[in-house]
């Protein structure tokens, strides 16, 4: 940008730019943020950009985009000012701003994409926002650099290493930087890898997860050194992670290695209808952790990984998307049963959803007390949509079929008979 001015300086800046002989240059700097925009404009028609964008945002202004090429035309401005015989006095006050604006807007489009919804992450970007502005303002007064110095003369000792307050702050926001940096590129990498509908959704999720990961714990090893923390330290701090998983943390990297098999493997995939520890439902997402399922009620179960990995799964359609459903009915014994199974078959393949390959089927399961017993089965494709309306159709179907052949469907009938002793002491004169 340029260096602090002192307060003199400042008076004499804030001067020269509200003078008449600078509307040359404001004219310039107007036009620098109208290339800026129009250029936002373009590349936001030309990109296949998603509902919410780190760079474009909603309104394509609103993102990082915009100031960040501002930024650029506005320091390419700058530079060639004395060339036309302008000494710059406006873009002297500017420049800080619009730098204060691309690190706002920047940090922030890259925390609402990592974190949507997340009122955590709208406080700390709010209070990051008021920091940078203030630190902005302080720079072009001249206050900061002071307020720098006197931070060095805050120090202590740690170890070998003496640390003081300014290292501290600086190392922690360049700490912060390069962790957005890396948040950034991991989520543009993972909505890249998402979108590619030639592999399959499994090998892109642990593509995702493998790429955020590793930029992660990369962003996370330049921020530490950053901040002035010794990387060979970190032998030590992995031997005690080490101690740490085999004992407290075992689950968890439990859960984490079983995450990257399922999807390695494929034994379970997005879409699949699976039925664990009694609850049953579609496999909305595979995170590294953990496991959504989501039932035909609406309801989510969130099922650790390393229980898909050690219980038993129940998959409906790993292999084969088909399911078989059955259902019972009962009709007198004094009806055509072969007539009665061959109608109740081709009423069944009329039922949507039912398959005609392989074709509904009846079969004569037993001899009932009311009647004869046929169950009666038939296949559906899709059993994420739920089995009671088909087999509500089936059980319909198969009454209208009956009703129209005129076949009963027995009741059960119970009678009661009194014992002869009962009879006899009830039909016997009262004696005198």
């Amino acid at each position: 940008m340029h260096e602090p001015l002192s307060l003199n300086e400042l008076q004499a800046l804030l001067g020269r730019a509200f003078s008449t002989n600078a509307w040359g240059e404001w004219a310039v700097l107007l036009g620098c943020l109208l290339l800026a925009a129009l250029v936002s404009l373009g590349l936001s028609r030309t990109a296949q950009q998603r509902r919410f964008s780190v760079l474009f945002g909603r309104r394509v202004v609103d993102g990082a985009l915009f100031p960040l090429l501002a930024v650029a035309f506005a320091f390419a401005a700058r530079r060639l000012l004395p060339l036309w015989g302008i000494a710059p006095a406006v873009f002297k006050l500017v420049l800080p701003l619009l730098v204060s604006l691309a690190a706002i807007r920047l940090v922030a489009r890259v925390l609402a994409a990592a974190w949507p919804e997340s009122a955590v992450i709208k406080a700390v970007e709010r209070i990051g926002s008021w920091l940078i502005w203030i630190g902005a303002v302080l720079w072009i007064m001249g206050l900061l650099p002071l307020m720098l110095d006197g931070m060095d003369d805050i120090g202590w000792k740690v170890g070998n290493v003496h640390m003081t307050l300014r290292n501290l702050v600086e190392g922690g926001l360049t700490a912060v930087l390069v962790l957005v940096l890396a948040l950034w590129l991991s989520s543009a990498i993972e909505a890249q890898l998402l979108r590619r509908e030639s592999l399959d959704m499994s090998m892109r999720k642990i593509a995702a997860n493998a790429v955020r990961a590793l930029l992660l714990f990369i962003g996370l090893l330049f921020a530490l050194s950053a901040a002035g923390i010794d990387l060979t330290a970190l032998g030590v701090l992995g031997g005690a992670l080490g101690v740490g998983l085999g004992f407290g943390l075992q689950k968890l990297a439990a859960n984490y290695v079983s995450g990257f098999v399922i999807l390695a493997e494929r034994s379970l995939r997005i879409g699949d209808m699976v039925k664990v520890d009694g609850f049953e439902g579609r496999v909305t997402d595979i995170k590294t952790r953990y496991t959504v399922i989501r039932s035909l009620g609406g309801k989510e179960a969130i099922v650790p990984n390393e229980m898909l990995i050690t219980q038993r799964v129940e998959n409906s359609s790993l292999a084969d998307p088909r399911v078989l459903l059955s259902t019972l009915v009962q009709v007198d014994y004094d009806c055509d049963v072969e007539a009665v199974m061959k109608a109740l078959a081709e009423a069944l393949a009329a039922v949507p959803r039912v398959l005609s390959d392989p074709g509904p089927s009846v079969q004569l399961s037993r001899f009932a007390d009311s009647g004869l017993e046929l169950t009666v089965y038939f296949w559906i494709m899709d059993p994420e949509n739920g089995s009671g309306g088909v087999r509500s159709e089936a059980n319909l179907a198969i009454w209208r079929t009956l009703k129209h052949l005129g076949v009963d469907i027995p009741y059960p009938q119970q009678v009661q008979r009194q014992p002869k002793s009962a009879l006899t002491a009830q039909e016997s004169p009262p004696a005198l």
